[in-house]
């Protein structure tokens, strides 16, 4: 905990909190768009329609704001040159994982404060359907999951490189990733931690190419996909402290 409150510390006047911020303005903003004249066929599909598309979004702005993230809370030592110092009163590895824990306490705010939006879209516009509220908390579970699995991998690169261009430019490699991967077949999905907020959509889409009308339907949860995520960020987490603590700063 003091660790913890440490990292707090170091970064409050640093307003980490205006990323996570603005994801959720634009996602608001996009929804505001999409969802301005809805018709009864896609009021009664709302639901879906919020499941499917904020994973989407998701995949092209969670990986860029993760790296944000990341980098913000670890390029404090890497400017002040104060590694050797924290490691005569901190071992590195509780220097690793209050940064991780403090990045995740953003995520798991990003992840509730966007289901608070859907159901905000829902009651606002009137979803035909009943409030889905187990489909919500694999929403939340998911999508914290795999924000978790990619910030781990983007603090162990904001760690061991200065240069803080590397972990944005693979964030954004990511953002990019993420979408393009949702048209490859699930083997080569699951091969890319960004492929996972389409490995773990709940909703499958059909369109129309004559009647341009879209359906929206459930498909089975893929827990294969979710137990290899976990095993993903088992194997980031260790080998990336391992190679902070073991780092010549």
């Amino acid at each position: 905990m003091k660790e913890l409150l440490i990292e707090f510390q170091k970064i409050r006047g640093r307003k980490i909190w205006l990323a996570a911020a603005a994801l959720l303005g634009a996602q608001c903003l996009w929804g505001l768009w999409a969802f301005r004249n809805m018709d009864a066929h896609e009021l009664s599909q709302g639901w879906e329609r919020c499941l499917y598309h904020f994973p989407v979004l998701n995949a092209v702005m969670m990986p860029v704001i993760i790296a944000v993230i990341a980098s913000r809370l670890c390029d404090v030592e890497h400017k002040g040159h104060t590694f050797k110092l924290l490691h005569t009163v901190m071992p590195a590895g509780k220097l690793f994982d209050a940064k991780f824990i403090c990045g995740a306490l953003h995520m798991i705010a990003v992840g509730f404060f966007q289901v608070i939006v859907i159901i905000i879209f829902g009651n606002v516009k009137g979803f035909g359907e009943v409030l889905p509220v187990d489909k919500l908390f694999y929403h939340l579970l998911f999508t914290t999951a795999i924000n978790l699995t990619l910030l781990v991998l983007q603090q162990v690169l904001s760690l061991l490189f200065a240069n803080q261009m590397l972990p944005f430019t693979v964030g954004l490699i990511g953002s990019f990733a993420g979408l393009f991967s949702m048209f490859f077949p699930k083997g080569i999905q699951k091969c890319l931690l960004w492929g996972y907020y389409g490995i773990l959509i709940q909703v499958g889409m059909n369109w129309d190419r004559d009647t341009r009308v879209t359906d929206f339907y459930s498909v089975p949860i893929d827990w294969t996909g979710f137990m290899l995520l976990g095993i993903m960020f088992a194997v980031i987490y260790i080998a990336g402290r391992m190679l902070f603590v073991r780092k010549e700063m």
